[in-house]
């Protein structure tokens, strides 16, 4: 796996290196002694999967609040999306900045975002689909989120939102 970071402190870009032959290719998409030898968080308590039925659907801006916060590695397995993490690490340099990476399933790029940063992402096509590694249980009660489009953030969507959840809608304007 290669290691690209981002403008994010500890945000990197996870790309497969794919060893090919005449049946197809192979690649390795998680090691835990890989993570763990580039300072990031290696544990893996569950996967999810998200399907996403259109283009321009948003999904974020999701992190799970301290004691339970989550690193996320993230993956889209079908169609393609755009990924986007946000730092809210007060004691960041890099903190309330976002970056973002466009993930598809033929890039087979994946996007590692680490605790204290919330994620999101808009649907370039139709019928995509989204697969996370996530270091830390759901705690519903420590569930939060922020909205898309708040100005504090000014983060860049390259196309129009067009299908997304009423909560996602609604969160309140980020107050420092």
């Amino acid at each position: 796996m290669i290691f690209k970071s981002t403008s994010l402190q500890g945000v990197f870009e996870v790309e497969v290196e794919p060893h090919a032959d005449e049946r197809g290719s192979f690649a390795r998409t998680w090691c835990r002694e890989d993570f763990r030898m580039q300072g990031l968080n290696s544990e893996l308590a569950q996967c999810s999967v998200s399907f996403n039925h259109r283009r321009g659907t948003l999904r974020g801006m999701h992190y799970q609040a301290a004691p339970h916060g989550e690193a996320k590695l993230v993956r889209c397995t079908r169609g393609s999306v755009y990924d986007v993490a946000l730092d809210l690490r007060p004691d960041s340099p890099t903190f309330l900045r976002w970056a973002a990476t466009e993930l598809t399933a033929d890039n087979r790029r994946a996007f590692y975002i680490p605790e204290g940063c919330a994620h999101g992402f808009l649907t370039l096509e139709d019928n995509s689909e989204v697969f996370y590694q996530i270091s830390e249980f759901h705690h519903p009660e420590f569930a939060r989120g922020l909205r898309w489009n708040d100005p504090a953030f000014g983060i860049a969507w390259p196309a129009e939102v067009t299908v997304i959840s009423e909560r996602d809608r609604t969160y309140p304007e980020f107050i420092l």
